[in-house]
C-alpha cells in the first residue's frame, strides 16, 4: 500500500533518527542526515547506508563522468542482518539474509555494453556487488526486481563485476567473506595487513579499498 509506506516514512522522519553505526557514541545531529546519506540515493529502505558511497561527491562524480567514467544504478534496501557475523564453524553453513533489490533494464543494457566493449564494471560497494550478480545469475535481459539472498563465498563464479570499490570489513562478516570470494583470500589479508599498519580506519565512516 503506497499510502502507507508514505506514512511510515513520515512517522519515522518526525519521531525516528539517523541511524548511525553503534560505535559512534553520540547522538545524531542535523549534519548526519548529509553525511551518512550518499549522493546516489534515492529512495526510502535500507536501515544503513551502503558505505562505499560515502566517498562521492557530486564534484567528484561530475569529474569522473568528464574523464569517461558511466554511472548505472542499482537498488538494494540494506538489512539489519547484514552486520551479523557468521556464528558457523564452517562459512558455508551460514543461512545468509534476504534483501530486496532492483536492477532495471538500462542498468543492465550498461553492464552488457561495457562487457561487449571489453570494458571493466566496478561496483560502488558490496550491495551493487550482490545487486548485479544476483541480476547476471537470473540471467533476465530486462530488468530485475525482487528479493536477493544470494551469498557470494569463496568458488562463487562472478558474471557482472570486474571490480569493487568497498570499505574495510569487520572479520567474520558475509563482506569480508564477499570481498575474499572476489579478490583472493591472501590478496586481502595482505591488504588489510597494509591497512592497520598505515592507520586506515574500518567501517562505514572509514577508508575505502579499490579492487581491480
Amino acid at each position: 500500500d503506497p499510502t502507507g509506506l508514505d506514512t511510515f516514512f513520515q512517522l519515522t522522519g518526525d519521531i525516528g533518527q539517523i541511524p548511525l553505526p553503534p560505535y559512534i557514541r553520540r547522538s545524531p545531529v542535523e549534519a548526519d542526515s548529509q553525511r551518512y546519506q550518499t549522493v546516489f540515493a534515492r529512495t526510502n529502505g535500507s536501515i544503513a547506508a551502503p558505505t562505499a558511497g560515502l566517498h562521492f561527491t557530486d564534484s567528484l562524480k561530475q569529474r569522473l563522468i568528464e574523464k569517461g567514467v558511466r554511472f548505472s544504478e542499482v537498488t538494494l534496501h540494506v538489512g539489519i542482518d547484514t552486520f551479523r557475523p557468521i556464528g558457523t564453524e564452517k562459512i558455508d553453513e551460514h543461512a545468509m539474509h534476504s534483501e530486496w533489490c532492483a536492477v532495471s533494464e538500462e542498468t543492465l543494457a550498461a553492464v552488457h555494453r561495457t562487457q561487449q566493449l571489453s570494458g571493466r564494471v566496478v561496483a560502488v560497494g558490496t550491495t551493487a556487488v550482490r545487486s548485479l550478480e544476483t541480476a547476471a545469475k537470473v540471467g533476465t535481459a530486462e530488468s530485475y526486481v525482487g528479493a536477493t539472498d544470494l551469498y557470494i563465498r569463496p568458488g562463487y563464479s562472478f558474471r557482472a563485476v570486474d571490480g569493487m570499490l568497498t570499505n574495510f570489513h569487520m572479520p567474520r562478516t558475509t563482506l569480508m567473506v564477499l570481498v575474499s570470494a572476489f579478490a583472493g583470500h591472501d590478496l586481502i589479508r595482505r591488504g588489510y595487513q597494509e591497512a592497520v599498519r598505515a592507520g586506515y580506519r574500518f567501517l562505514s565512516y572509514g577508508d575505502a579499498m579499490l579492487i581491480l
